[in-house]
This record gives structure tokens, C-alpha cells and sequence, in this order.
């Protein structure tokens, strides 16, 4: 395996850690001697109790780490569910999440939150889904500027139901949105979801790195950690910071091993500072 570059590492402390509790996996990325965490939405419900939300900015203050990334609430993940952003009969959820979203953001200093774009249903045209979709990410993106964040649009295999499926659709979205003055949603470059739908990651560094909003990584066939597939992932992280990019890479992968990051020297993990 090729060594990796140098750059911010965070941990997705939702799929990975998982043998812990999630109020304990901020301290669990310390302990492994990363800086930055990101994670889905680490909640049951669209907007969870004050108390709740307080545990879970305090797991992370007291580790010491930053967050670099925040799901939107996303619906029942483990039941199939991905997002909420197109669904119609869930709009209100989606918006009244927006505020305790960002409003974590703002407090643990994070400002890039993923907005997956949901699955489409049968209750209504996949037209009106698109059209209450970029509704919803334009009052995401909107909530978002008030603490100078971005909101990530990111394709996803794995769920045939879920429409964005390669960097072209989601960049389509995104170009909707640029065309109302919207500048502030991204495409989210998870390099393991673009590569197994089929997608030529290569042509979407090279034309588009320099415009990511964030970077996610795992490798194929398998989603385990770099090293377990085939995917060339340290030079798809060189070439895009060669590119223009200068986000963190998100580690969001399920671990085959023991350690989970033993893929990664141990002075690499915190070695560059995060945004």
C-alpha cells in the first residue's frame, strides 16, 4: 500500500468506534491520537432534548477534539433511510432539525454539514422531490452562513431508491442552487461510494477538487479501511490536494481489524491541523 500524504485526518466516530458508546467515541478518537471527529446525526429524533444535546457537546469538548463534520438528521439509517432533504411528507422534520444543527456547529466550532439527499417515495412525482429538495438545502445553506459553514451534497451507493448516485447529479443539484445565488452547498467526494457506482474519480479530482467541500474515504469492494481493497486512495488524496483541495479527509470506513487505524502511522494522525 502506498503511504498517505500528509493531511487532517477526522474520524467518523458514527460507523466507526462502534464497539463503544456514542458519548465515549470522541474520547476514543483522542485515545488513537486523532484531533478531529466527525458524525452522522447522533441522535433518535429530528430535534432531541437540550440534555441530550448538551451530553453530546460535552463528550466532545472534554476530549478535546474539533468537529469538523455534522449530519443533518438523516430519518431511521439503520432501517434504510438516507436523508430527509427530498422528502416531502417529512419537510417540516427536515427544517425544524436545521437550527439544532447548526446551532451544534456553532457551538463546537464545526461548519460543514451533510445533507443527505433522501430516497425517493412513491407519494408524490420525483419532480415535486427535487423541487422541496432544493427548497430544503437552500434553508439549510442559508442557516449554514450564519456561522460561515457549508452544506455537503454527497452521492451514495448501496440504496438503489437514492437518486444522487455519482459527482454529475450532485454537482447538477448544486449548479440549481449557484443559479438562485446559493454558493455555499458542496459536493461531499466520498471516494469509496463514487468508485462503486461507477463513477471515474480520476476526472472528478481532476476537474473538480479544487471545489470540494469535504473528502470521505474507504476502500472497495468491502467499505474497510484503506489497504483491505483495491482503490488507490493515498494517490486519489494526493492528487487532490495537488488540485486545490485543503479540507480534512474523513475516515469513514468499517474496520476489519483490531485496530481499526493501523493503516495509518500514529505521527500521521494529528501531524496537520484541522480547519
Amino acid at each position: 500500500m502506498n503511504a498517505f500524504p500528509a493531511a487532517p485526518y477526522t474520524v467518523n466516530a458514527s460507523i466507526l468506534l462502534t464497539d463503544r458508546p456514542i458519548l465515549e467515541r470522541a474520547q476514543a478518537v483522542r485515545d488513537a491520537g486523532f484531533e478531529a471527529a466527525e458524525y452522522w446525526w447522533p441522535f433518535q429524533e429530528a430535534v432531541p432534548s437540550d440534555s441530550d444535546v448538551a451530553d453530546f457537546e460535552r463528550s466532545v469538548t472534554s476530549a478535546g477534539i474539533s468537529l469538523t463534520g455534522l449530519n443533518f438528521f438523516a430519518g431511521d439509517m439503520p432501517g434504510g433511510d438516507r436523508g430527509l432533504v427530498s422528502w416531502v411528507s417529512r419537510r417540516q422534520e427536515f427544517l425544524d432539525n436545521i437550527d439544532v444543527t447548526v446551532g451544534i456547529g456553532e457551538r463546537l466550532g464545526c461548519k460543514a454539514f451533510n445533507a443527505l439527499y433522501g430516497n425517493r417515495t412513491d407519494d408524490v412525482p420525483a419532480e415535486q422531490q427535487d423541487e422541496v429538495a432544493l427548497e430544503n438545502l437552500a434553508a439549510a445553506a442559508k442557516a449554514a452562513a450564519r456561522v460561515d459553514g457549508v452544506v455537503l451534497l454527497e452521492p451514495v451507493s448501496g440504496t438503489e431508491a437514492y437518486p444522487i448516485k455519482t459527482a454529475a447529479q450532485a454537482l447538477a443539484v448544486i449548479e440549481k442552487l449557484q443559479a438562485e445565488g446559493i454558493e455555499n452547498v458542496k459536493l461531499l467526494a466520498d471516494f469509496y461510494h463514487l468508485a462503486v457506482n461507477g463513477d471515474d474519480v480520476d476526472a472528478v479530482i481532476s476537474q473538480h477538487a479544487a471545489k470540494f467541500g469535504h473528502i470521505q474515504i474507504a476502500d472497495a469492494p468491502g467499505r474497510g479501511e484503506p489497504g483491505t481493497g483495491d482503490l488507490p486512495l493515498a494517490r486519489w488524496i494526493s492528487e487532490a490536494q495537488s488540485g486545490g483541495y485543503s479540507g480534512v479527509i474523513g475516515l469513514e470506513y468499517k474496520a476489519t481489524g483490531e485496530d481499526p487505524f493501523a493503516w495509518l502511522p500514529a505521527d500521521q494522525r494529528a501531524a496537520v491541523s484541522v480547519r
